[in-house]
């Protein structure tokens, strides 16, 4: 006969207590408490067909190491991201915002592949929806099977007659088991929901992707237990209003962390960017000043941006300071360098910074094109656009050494561009020999300045 008892799971990292606790004994966070009913069965029914084979300890000597085939997505920058591919009877955690693309990025690939059979679960939406969405990709998604369904036991009943290669669970929050009383999303449901189909990844070796929202925070929501049983996390980010959208992975047990892939939203879905350099520089002829190129780094793939500056003389008593895809505080820190270091006079004035295509940018190396811009601006002097550039500032006014140097300066020759500045003595081991670049080496800030502006 089956108990009905109340328990009360930390809605951060799952934590489980007989009584309300203020502050997690786990995780140190207060009021994460959530209260909630759990049915417990006397002999609980397992989902997955009972396995022939019983575990064993094996000696690590005697285990056969094969490398397995990786199943390859259809977008070439989702499998950038994964590693090379889909592992067999890995688990694929995909996050994001409400509408930013999750489910059409998923859908998407799904619809394209042709040598496994897909079972796509949608618990939000109706098949008509997803058909409409699919004439939208246009794509016939002639081997992808529609199953609308948020009961988990439903669900494994499915995937036993079906017997997909690859399952898309869309999404974890709007499944719920039968065992548990409490609602759908709730932590118990999410952990219990996620555990199952982890079982059925390993034993089966079907790989699950599962798709799930984030919070306020920016995290994924849920417990942080879920982001532990996966063996991928991507997240999928980028503001709503911008058309570009980037892919970012944040655990990955089978390759990179480092990798970014993205993507240009369309009418027709997502379309991959293989050279988001020239999406994101500007391709009018007219110069302005203000307007400084940057070699940024995201993870291991460099590009150019544009960063824009407008310095103007503050129209109200305290001075205005504005930043867009570009840290604040960071900003302040340059301007204080200018003020102190170089010389020049920006407390009384409003300075306002933009990172063009609606990025966010956290790369140190992106200082030296912020306070040139800002000084471009002040001085409204034009910086040729052939001009571009990398380095980290320093409180002293130095500019100091970057990662990568030579991936960025590659980028910048491959994109046509005349000249560099970067950090002295950053040059070691680099064949500038192969590059037409011209390379210029800066020590401190003034040096850069006195290159750009002397007339």
């Amino acid at each position: 006969m089956a108990k009905t008892k109340t328990v009360y799971f930390c809605s951060n990292c799952g934590n489980e207590s007989p009584k309300w606790l203020g502050k997690c004994p786990n995780c140190g966070e207060w009021n994460t408490y959530v209260e909630e009913k759990v049915t417990v069965k006397s002999a609980k029914e397992s989902l997955l067909p009972a396995s022939s084979m019983d575990n064993a300890p094996v000696r690590l000597s005697e285990i056969k190491g094969e490398k397995e085939e990786r199943i390859q997505m259809p977008s070439g920058e989702l499998n950038r991201v994964l590693g090379g591919g889909l592992v067999p009877g890995s688990i694929i955690l995909v996050g994001g915002e409400p509408g930013i693309g999750k489910s059409t990025l998923v859908l998407q690939n799904m619809l394209r592949i042709r040598s496994r059979k897909v079972l796509y679960v949608s618990g939000e939406e109706s098949a008509k929806q997803l058909k409409m969405r699919a004439d939208r990709l246009g794509a016939d998604g002639g081997e992808c099977f529609i199953l609308c369904e948020t009961s988990l036991e439903k669900i494994f009943a499915h995937l036993r007659s079906t017997s997909p290669g690859i399952v898309v669970i869309d999404s974890i929050q709007t499944i719920a088991s039968e065992a548990l009383e409490s609602s759908a999303g709730s932590v118990g449901q999410v952990r219990e929901c996620a555990a199952a189909f982890l079982k059925y990844a390993k034993e089966t070796g079907t790989p699950v992707i599962l798709i799930g929202h984030i919070n306020k925070e920016g995290t994924i929501a849920g417990p942080k237990v879920l982001e532990h049983i996966v063996d991928a996390v991507i997240q999928f980010e980028g503001d709503r209003h911008y058309m570009y959208r980037l892919l970012r992975s944040i655990k990955n047990r089978f390759g990179s962390t480092s990798e970014l892939g993205i993507y240009e939203m369309t009418e027709v879905g997502l379309r991959e960017v293989s050279n988001p350099s020239e999406l994101l520089l500007s391709e009018s002829g007219e110069e302005l000043s203000g307007v400084a190129i940057g070699v940024t780094l995201d993870g291991v793939r460099p590009f150019l941006i544009e960063t824009q500056a407008l310095v103007s003389t503050a129209a109200y008593g305290t001075p205005q300071r504005s930043v867009t895809g570009f840290d604040s505080k960071r900003m302040n820190m340059l301007l204080a360098v200018l003020e102190k270091r170089v010389g020049f006079k920006l407390a009384q004035k409003d300075v306002f910074l933009n990172i063009a295509g609606g990025l966010k940018v956290n790369d140190p190396a992106l200082d030296l094109a912020v306070i040139c811009a800002i000084l471009s601006s002040n001085v409204d002097l034009v910086i040729p656009k052939s001009v571009c550039m990398s380095g980290e500032v320093g409180l002293s006014g130095e500019i100091r050494p970057v990662t990568r140097l030579e991936q960025r300066i590659s980028e910048a020759n491959k994109l046509g561009f005349a000249t560099i500045y970067v950090p002295k003595n950053n040059l070691k081991g680099v064949p500038l020999s192969k590059y037409s670049i011209k390379v210029v080496e800066v020590a401190k800030v003034e040096e850069v300045f006195r290159s750009l502006f002397a007339r």
